[in-house]
């Protein structure tokens, strides 16, 4: 009988603990926009160069003979780098790679670390539209 009452009075807690107030609906990110990057002996190529703030996925081909890292990162007047900041991992020789980032608006630097690889320009706008109500997102 004891154990009987102790477990409807603890079923009867647990019902208890819920939230009263209402859940707040927030709108959901933009979906993640694809930029594609080609590393060529002397310079870096991003198509597109300009696209609004949200999620972006930078596909990287390596043209090059040699191992390459990609950086894209904030560039800010005066050409300084820093801030957001992500990189690949080292791509081989004619292969690919990918990086992820969450880029607010601003302009960013595309680039490796061998100086005689002239680095690519993108400008970032204002946010993109939610992706609330669009289906079949990856």
């Amino acid at each position: 009988m004891r154990l009987a009452i102790a477990l409807a009075s603890t079923a009867l807690l647990a019902t208890a603990c819920g939230d009263t107030e209402p859940r707040q609906n927030l709108p959901r990110p933009p979906a993640p926009i694809t930029l594609t990057a080609a590393v060529h002996d002397d310079r870096i190529q991003v198509s597109p160069t300009v696209t609004g703030a949200g999620p972006i996925v930078l596909i990287v081909s390596n043209q090059t003979g040699k191992p390459q890292r990609i950086t894209f990162e904030t560039d800010e007047l005066g050409g300084r780098t820093g801030g957001n900041t992500v990189s690949t991992a080292i791509i081989a020789p004619r292969g690919t790679g990918r990086l992820s980032i969450d880029a607010r608006s601003g302009n960013y630097s595309v680039h490796t670390r061998d100086r005689t690889i002239r680095a690519a320009r993108v400008t970032v706008g204002p946010p993109r539209k939610s992706s609330q109500n669009q289906l079949l997102l990856p």
